[in-house]
């Protein structure tokens, strides 16, 4: 039996919340939670914005003024590996929370852009790179995490056919 995940997905910029784009959010994050061996189901909140949304809420959550690309906020504290369980689950719903994640939209448009690749393709970078944050992995320096960051990135993007 699959597992069904809630990913309700929000969106603030017209257009941003159309079927194919809320459909490829959905397939990425369920690939990252299955890359990463989560076999119970799960919510993840998603809202859409723009620069000055994510601006905003990033000023307010983490005292930073300015805008980026993406924004994520765990549930829980996690490392890299260790999984939540299913006591993490809501009794009401069954499903364990893992967070928020918010997209800019422009960002997403402006980096496929610099990058040369399609809006798809970053977009679903954005995700996946959200949903391991929501997983534990970080890469404030340099060095292992970062690489072991990168190196799941891929893997879930290759796995969608979505490699560079």
């Amino acid at each position: 039996m699959a597992i069904t995940h809630d990913i309700p997905i929000t969106a603030e910029v017209s257009g941003a919340g159309n079927s194919h784009t809320c459909a490829l959010i959905r397939r990425v994050i369920r690939t990252a939670l299955e890359a990463e061996g989560l076999t119970h189901p799960c919510e993840i909140d998603v809202l859409l914005t723009n620069d000055e949304g994510i601006h905003t809420i990033n000023l307010e959550m983490r005292q930073v003024d300015r805008p980026t690309d993406v924004l994520s906020f765990p549930v829980f504290e996690l490392e890299p590996g260790v999984l939540p369980e299913e006591e993490d689950a809501d009794p009401g719903t069954g499903r364990i929370p893992l967070g928020d994640m918010v997209i800019s939209m422009e960002r997403v448009a402006a980096q496929a852009k610099e990058y040369g690749h399609s809006r798809r393709r970053e977009l679903a970078y954005l995700v996946t790179h959200s949903v391991l944050h929501l997983l534990g992995y970080d890469h404030l320096d340099e060095g292992p995490q970062k690489q072991q960051m990168r190196g799941r990135e891929e893997e879930i993007l290759a796995r969608l056919d979505l490699k560079r």
